[in-house]
């Protein structure tokens, strides 16, 4: 049974407006089940040999069929794209293609030649919301329209959160159990070691650095971790990578969909504060971390620090999948006198609203203070005031305090 997903709005909206709409995201994440909820007729290019065979042959054979048409898994078959942005030129009517694809090509195949024609839509591994874990009571388009913060106690435990974490958002997996799961995505990060990384961009790589580099990247999840200390777990016992190797590994991961980093936010400030612009790194699914570091949520619930990041970036998570919807970014926020912002949910409009991210609620408090003396710190005359300071916890109820701050359970937040 199709789960509905939070992108199946933006898929019919971005048909409206585009000849073609390409879904990018990592496999598995439920691409091909979602499109085919729209789409009339299909070419599914990863099982089907003929069709590769004949798109291989003419790309053009493969594009007749009841609009719109679902091109799964496109970049098995590159000549594909100009050959549909072609057909939208001579054709120009909107919602004619659907494209999918888990990995994503060089910009010199798609940055122009798909300009104003190809709309393009990003899908990630579900949210709690859309897993059926969060009853969506605190909507964050509402509280980017200052609606206040209320639910009841979500029932949702820290527990719950350990299995939650190590399962992940991806459909195939949230029936099974935790060990089922875990076994699963080790042989999806496997497969990505020894396979995909080569395959997306033909450079050959080591698959035991890579599953370093995966490891590596799973112990500082959250974290804006320096490249450097990438390069030297990667290199293991033969020295550390040079620079431009490390990049090189993480670009190929980003072009798979399977990292996914936190850019710093820059606003205008009333202090001297000097703004630390590295990015925060995160899985697309923290699932992918819990993997890579072959745990399970029992070890979890024994290293509650490092169940807390992995709940910073089970939330981030789903505030990229909500705040897409919305058309806004999640960034965060950290200066030189240490002061730092988990989330920052920006708006294309500029309206923004800032998140600390704490798994239990004895750190309430904290996470409160920090987004006070933050607040006091941004040049809202330039910047505009925020839409709302809150702090998303694990458990309990959302409420508002007396200092504005909002309390807000993951277990309510929906889009």
């Amino acid at each position: 049974m199709y789960r509905p997903r939070v992108v199946d709005q933006e898929l019919t909206e971005a048909l409206r407006a585009n000849g073609a709409v390409l879904i990018e995201g990592p496999r598995g994440c439920g691409k091909t089940a979602t499109a085919r909820q729209t789409a009339a007729s299909e070419v599914l290019l990863d099982v089907d040999a003929d069709a590769r065979q004949a798109a291989a042959l003419d790309p053009g054979l493969i594009l007749d069929g009841a609009a719109p048409r679902l091109l799964d898994e496109w970049q098995i078959v590159p000549a594909v794209w100009n050959h549909v942005r072609r057909a939208v030129d001579d054709a120009p009517s909107p919602g004619r293609f659907i494209l999918t694809g888990s990995a994503v090509p060089s910009d010199d195949l798609t940055r122009h030649t798909g300009a104003l024609r190809i709309g393009r839509l990003r899908m990630r591994p579900m949210s709690l919301f859309e897993q059926g874990a969060s009853t969506g009571a605190i909507s964050l388009a509402a509280l980017l329209a200052g609606d206040p913060a209320r639910s009841p106690d979500t029932g949702l435990s820290i527990p719950d959160l350990a299995r939650r974490v190590a399962i992940g958002g991806w459909p195939a997996l949230l029936e099974r159990s935790a060990d089922q799961a875990l076994r699963a995505l080790r042989g999806y990060l496997d497969d990505v070691a020894r396979v995909d990384l080569t395959r997306v961009d033909g450079v050959a790589r080591d698959p035991d650095r890579v599953s370093r580099l995966l490891r590596s990247l799973a112990r500082n999840v959250a974290t804006p971790v320096a490249a450097a200390t990438l390069a030297a777990d990667t290199g293991g016992a033969e020295g550390a990578l040079k620079d431009e190797t490390v990049a090189g590994y993480l670009a190929a991961l980003a072009r798979l969909l399977i990292v996914e980093d936190q850019p710093a936010w820059v606003p205008h400030l009333r202090s001297r504060s000097v703004l630390r612009l590295g990015a925060k790194r995160h899985f697309v699914d923290p699932s992918l971390a819990v993997a890579a570091l072959r745990a399970t949520p029992e070890l979890l619930l024994r290293d509650l620090n490092l169940l807390g990041l992995l709940f910073e970036s089970l939330v981030v998570r789903d505030l990229r999948v909500y705040s897409q919807s919305v058309d806004a970014r999640v960034l965060h926020y950290r200066d030189n006198t240490g002061l730092e912002v988990d989330a920052i949910v920006e708006r294309a409009d500029g309206a923004w609203a800032a998140f600390e991210i704490k798994l239990g609620p004895v750190l309430i408090e904290d996470g409160a203070a920090s987004l006070l003396r933050f607040a006091r710190r941004v040049d809202t005359t330039k910047t505009g005031p925020p839409a709302l300071l809150g702090v998303i916890v694990g458990t309990g109820f959302g409420y508002v305090r007396p200092d504005g701050v909002a309390v807000i359970p993951i277990g309510a937040l929906g889009p």
